[in-house]
């Protein structure tokens, strides 16, 4: 694609790997913070650890892309029509330059990625080689190793090129896989939960838009909703391990709700009353609390806004809207969380749900589709830095005694 090997994009990438070998020799050996027995017990938690150029989540302010946050993206990036939800391929692109593109460069990077989205037959057939009762996940891991039988990377690789080089077979690799993930992901929810028959790629169509209408749905609502999916869930800084299987979770705790009463119009105490009942079981409360936001996760407030617009009747969104203000006065009464604001997973399955992917199982393939669009520029990046992989020192339970002064 012209707009990363031009000129100006080249030398701004050996300008970048020019500050990377700088800040090794001059500055190596800064210290750049302690490490605690809480961090080593807590996964490593709050550790400045990786270099991400993609994405930083603000505690205040929650994500930003690029330094951008979900409102700049909202407001600046291109959407399918004026005023709308930022497009996937604006977010990608935005991404991977760190520049804002025009609506001419998003409809040449969405025509891009329709010229690399075909699907070779065996990654059809690898996936038909499971049991239709296979795991969505399953399935789609499994369509996403059948595709490397075609990379670029190891066709280069195997030909000896030089590390310098890598970026540019894996600049393919990634583009190729964000380009097919739609298809592969779109096929397993039609033969899992449908007739099994593939829906055509449309060529008039965006990214999201061609996702949703693959799925099979096509109404323009549902299609924008996908656009503004793919965009907020695209990135999340490097270190976090994105817990998407609380899509599942929350939608189905909030089922439970509505099953227990038997309707979605509930009172505060009834709703009160539950939340109770399930801290006191030794549960948390799904889609709440966050490891590095201290407020309301901007990605709920935009989907918040996005159901305000096109769904304020729905009951279920209504209910999702008296839990955010039922359950941060206990959990902060409790005392027992740092952030009692709902995070971006309260929502998500209540709109997909309205738009009628009721499948919970299948949540985390829509995940992993959109997180493509983050992780894809993040290892080009790598690949052109020359960052390794990450090898961080473990220790037994028995020597982290040793090291605190603690008796076993």
């Amino acid at each position: 694609m012209a707009f990363f090997r031009s000129v100006s994009a080249l030398s701004k990438l050996r300008s970048r790997v020019e500050r990377v070998k700088k800040l090794k020799k001059d500055h190596g050996s800064v210290e750049l913070g302690k490490i605690t027995a809480d961090m080593v017990l807590g996964g490593m938690r709050g550790m400045t650890a990786l270099v991400w150029l993609g994405s930083a989540v603000d505690p205040d302010e929650g994500i930003r892309f690029r330094g951008m946050t979900i409102p700049d993206c909202q407001k600046t990036l291109p959407g399918a029509f004026p005023g709308g939800e930022p497009l996937p391929e604006a977010i990608l692109w935005l991404l991977l330059t760190g520049k804002v593109p025009n609506k001419e460069q998003v409809d040449s990077l969405a025509q891009e990625l329709r010229s690399r989205a075909k699907i070779p037959e065996y990654a059809y057939k690898a996936i038909d080689a499971l049991p239709v009762s296979a795991h969505p996940m399953t399935q789609f891991s499994t369509g996403v190793m059948a595709l490397q039988v075609e990379s670029e990377f190891t066709k280069a690789y195997e030909s000896g090129i030089h590390k310098s080089k890598y970026w540019e077979p894996t600049y393919e690799d990634s583009l190729n896989l964000i380009a097919r993930l739609p298809g592969i992901a779109a096929y397993i929810y039609r033969r899992i939960y449908k007739d099994g028959k593939i829906i055509p790629l449309d060529d008039s169509l965006d990214y999201g838009a061609n996702y949703a209408h693959m799925l099979g749905f096509d109404d323009p609502e549902t299609l924008e909703f996908m656009r503004l999916y793919i965009s907020i869930h695209s990135d999340h800084e490097g270190g976090n391990v994105s817990s998407h299987t609380a899509h599942l979770e929350v939608l189905r705790w909030i089922r439970n709700i509505v099953k227990e009463f038997g309707t979605p119009n509930i009172s505060t105490e009834q709703l009160s009353d539950y939340i109770h009942k399930t801290l006191n079981s030794g549960q948390v409360v799904p889609g709440y609390g966050h490891g590095v936001l201290r407020n309301t996760d901007p990605r709920y407030t935009c989907q918040r806004e996005f159901a305000l617009k096109h769904l304020p009747n729905d009951p279920l969104f209504q209910l999702v809207s008296k839990i955010k203000e039922v359950v941060p006065p206990i959990l902060t009464k409790l005392g027992k969380v740092k952030n009692p604001w709902p995070n971006v997973d309260a929502h998500s399955g209540v709109l997909l749900n309205y738009y009628g992917l009721t499948e919970e199982n299948y949540y985390t393939v829509l995940f992993g589709v959109a997180r493509s669009i983050g992780v894809g520029p993040q290892l080009i990046w790598d690949r052109a830095l020359g960052m390794p992989l990450e090898r961080p020192k473990s220790v037994t339970l028995e020597k982290l005694e040793k090291l605190v002064g603690a008796s076993s």
